[in-house]
């Protein structure tokens, strides 16, 4: 019998190749399909050498032919830090609305389940915490940071109207703040800023007075309530993220504790529409996906570090 397929859209990005790693480790043919201006080929480059991964170099916006038989499309590109929706935002919102369109057709001929990585940036500056998945939001559509909160409030609603209107076997995941190796060293989220200026000995930049909250999930655990809400019948959007939540003040202390940086804190004024608490209720994957994140902060963090460490000494040796 032939093995299942599946296609990974933003394949070779922080998260679309731990899932290429995942899908091949139980038994799928994986294509990677990604136009790599955030990807990065160094994130799957180890999978080449695999007969059963195949790596497409393809904008999502465009028509997608994938010929032969597809069982799972899973809709993971998209630029997804503030640095690259405020340096790329007409593709943001063209990935976010065409390419969730071009991979809702493809999975529609294909009869393939479809899965969609929406965001927990859907709530905005939530005015409700934690954050439920029957919270509708609090976004600003034309503030800077809406280019992306739109283009996936969007894509949800895209992803709703083909499950009702062509019966599309669809999932929505809300991703909440997830981090692990392969994040890129300039990706301009907190835990990659804070490890890159530690290890560089440069002062760490909190914007505000570091008072805004947020909660850090570890890649492997994100990974593994994707695999589960993939193989439920959960139609509606889940959240999948770590519910502990810190400032990022702490959360900057702690990255100072474990690297052993002099550094100090840089305080700088804070962004437009930076959300002031970001903490996931996570009562629906505990209930239907029996799952809750299992790595601890500490843990997860020293993994990230040797990781870091490794890429910033590849390119200090680069230069």
């Amino acid at each position: 019998m032939s093995k299942p397929r599946v296609l990974i859209t933003g394949g070779a990005g922080f998260l679309g190749s731990h899932l290429c790693d995942r899908f091949l480790a139980d038994g799928y043919e994986v294509i990677c399909m990604d136009n790599l201006i955030t990807g990065d080929l160094r994130n799957v480059e180890h999978l080449f050498a695999d007969a059963d991964f195949h790596f497409h170099h393809q904008d999502v916006t465009e028509f997608i032919h994938i010929s032969g038989r597809l069982d799972v499309v899973m809709h993971f590109a998209s630029p997804a830090s503030p640095i690259d929706y405020l340096e790329l935002p007409i593709q943001t919102l063209k990935v976010g609305s065409l390419g969730t369109h071009k991979a809702l057709g493809l999975a529609h001929a294909k009869g393939a389940r479809f899965f969609l990585a929406s965001t927990s940036e859907c709530y905005g500056d939530p005015l409700v915490h934690p954050q439920r998945e029957d919270y509708w939001g609090n976004v600003n559509p034309v503030g800077p940071r809406g280019v992306y909160d739109e283009a996936k409030r969007f894509a949800e609603a895209m992803t709703m109207a083909y499950h009702r209107y062509h019966g599309v076997d669809t999932r929505i995941v809300r991703i909440f703040n997830t981090y692990g190796p392969r994040m890129r060293l300039n990706d301009g989220r907190a835990l990659p800023a804070f490890m890159s200026q530690a290890l560089r000995g440069d002062d760490l930049t909190v914007f505000g007075d570091g008072s805004q909250t947020r909660s850090f999930c570890y890649v492997d655990d994100l990974v593994e309530g994707i695999w589960r809400l993939l193989h439920s019948d959960e139609v509606m959007p889940t959240n999948v993220g770590n519910p502990n939540e810190m400032t990022i003040l702490q959360f900057a202390e702690k990255v100072l504790a474990l690297t052993g940086s002099k550094s100090k804190i840089d305080f700088r004024p804070l962004p437009q529409d930076d959300p002031k608490v970001r903490q996931p209720d996570i009562t629906k994957a505990r209930k239907l996906l029996g799952w809750e994140p299992k790595v601890p902060l500490e843990e997860g963090l020293r993994r990230t570090l040797e990781y870091f460490r490794e890429r910033m000494g590849a390119v200090a040796v680069a230069r």
